[in-house]
């Protein structure tokens, strides 16, 4: 049965998400169309700026693979966070969770509420484990509009994720070893304790996740209204990954729980020992998370075959972020070697006050992650002139990090390059679920905006630290 427009909702909230859910479906685009699209807008700036056409394709050309190390840490993000989603045990807790709701609205809620939970401790997780948890509720309550839930399941993504342990930026800038050469002269290293860990990060977080809560519950169709799975033609089903029996002797090693085990152990000693020696804050970064995640996933399926056959869903899944994010790459040099930079850097410095400051770079960097929808990738491109006027202007750094954080959630409830694992596991176009969380992004704006400006009042501005 193919989905077509069903009568208005029951209440003006419902009939809205409605009508933003159907337009989307007709005019929304694919997600490497913004990459392509700010491509174009940097390369047509650097040009006003005089440089030559045949320098600017040069720049594009060499940055083109100039965050292949990052880009390898979010695939393995992706990677980790399916393959621990995907072991037996922690399907059984999704199985388990399913069986809460009662109603579509009341499962639509709920499955936002775990959503962005889980998105604060691993972005990667989130989007699968939601997935599956979307797949168990579905299978139990009928009528659930499948576009509501789907957007619910992807809000961990565009909401508060960044504000935790997910947040690329903050581990990147408190990772020394990570911050390219040029930011770290202008920044320093930024330890957690002056991003994600400060009671006005956490504040935020909370007040957004109620925000987001209050929207998903009123906005959900009720009474048929909506458009569920089966009208679209898709058949739900549980995730099921057979074990085939073990056939050779030498598949021995890939059956063994042994092995897992072992592995395993090595693994966590070394956190442990890790953890221990630097400080569990000072040591967590995004090599840290990534390990800790793979040495887990190890342990829950506990064989090795079982293991690998949950990496091939997972590869399946970073698709998306190993094409497009060389792409980010070629925008970041053009940006850092063009003067762009030093012209964006000037024009903040020129156009903002300490009071103006906040607003005006969180509003930059929700634009900005239209075409550039990486939190790590982007922070690369915007964070030299940003923190450089932060600077002059004297704005506390780690709460510049949290602003852009807050911020750059905002444009991926919108474009749908991070909904593209989670699509793959709905068997959804983006088209389909952007409506809803498109309507989250309208009222989220201004709260972020508000709070990126109150709670940077409360910060004293602290040099650069080069330890």
């Amino acid at each position: 049965m193919t989905a077509e427009r069903k009568n208005g909702g029951t209440t003006p909230m419902v009939r809205f998400g409605l009508v933003v859910a159907d337009w989307c479906e007709k005019w929304f685009p694919d997600a490497l169309v913004f990459a392509i699209l700010a491509v174009f807008i940097v390369f047509v700036v650097g040009l006003f700026l005089g440089n030559s056409p045949v320098k600017l394709a040069g720049l594009f050309g060499t940055g083109f693979w100039s965050i292949i190390p990052f880009t390898m840490q979010m695939a393995l993000i992706i990677v980790g966070g399916y393959v621990v989603a995907s072991a037996p045990p922690v399907y059984r807790l999704v199985e388990w969770l399913a069986g809460f709701p009662k109603t579509p609205r009341g499962a639509i809620t709920y499955v936002a509420l775990l959503s962005m939970l889980s998105s604060m401790i691993h972005w990667g997780f989130c989007l699968i484990f939601s997935g599956f948890l979307v797949t168990e509720i579905c299978r139990r309550i009928k009528g659930i509009d499948y576009r509501a839930i789907g957007a619910a399941a992807f809000l961990g993504g565009g909401t508060i994720w960044t504000l935790g342990l997910s947040s690329s930026a903050a581990l990147l800038m408190a990772t020394k070893g990570s911050v390219p050469p040029d930011l770290y002269k202008i920044t320093g290293f930024i330890p957690l304790t002056h991003t994600i860990f400060t009671w006005q990060g956490a504040a935020t977080a909370v007040i957004i996740l109620v925000v987001s809560l209050v929207i998903a519950y009123y906005t959900a169709p009720t009474d048929g209204k909506g458009h569920t799975a089966e009208d679209y033609g898709i058949d739900i089903k549980p995730l099921t990954v057979p074990l085939e029996p073990r056939k050779m002797p030498g598949e021995w090693f890939e059956y063994s729980p042994i092995v897992a085990v072992l592995i395993s152990a090595i693994g966590f000693t070394y956190l442990v020992s890790l953890f221990s020696t630097k400080g569990v804050l000072a040591a967590l970064d995004l090599n840290t998370i990534n390990f800790f995640f793979i040495m887990l996933a190890i342990l829950l399926h506990w064989r090795i075959r079982s293991f690998l056959k949950a990496v091939v869903g997972g590869v399946t899944a970073t698709a998306g972020v190993l094409i497009q994010f060389p792409f980010y790459g070629g925008i970041l040099v053009l940006i850092a070697k063009s003067g762009i930079s030093d012209e964006l850097a000037r024009l903040f410095v020129s156009v903002s006050s300490p009071d103006s400051f906040p607003v005006l770079v969180g509003a930059y960097s929700a634009v900005l992650g239209l075409f550039v929808p990486s939190a790590g990738g982007k922070w690369l491109i915007e964070a030299p002139y940003v923190m450089a006027a932060a600077n002059t202007l004297q704005i506390h750094l780690g709460w510049v990090v949290q602003i852009y954080n807050a911020a750059e959630a905002l444009p991926n409830l919108i474009n749908p390059f991070w909904m593209l694992p989670l699509l793959g596991l709905l068997k959804m176009r983006a088209r389909e679920m952007v409506g809803y969380s498109a309507v989250q992004c309208m009222f989220h704006v201004p709260v972020v905006l508000f709070l990126c400006w109150l709670f940077s009042k409360t910060f004293t501005y602290v040099p650069p630290i080069f330890p």
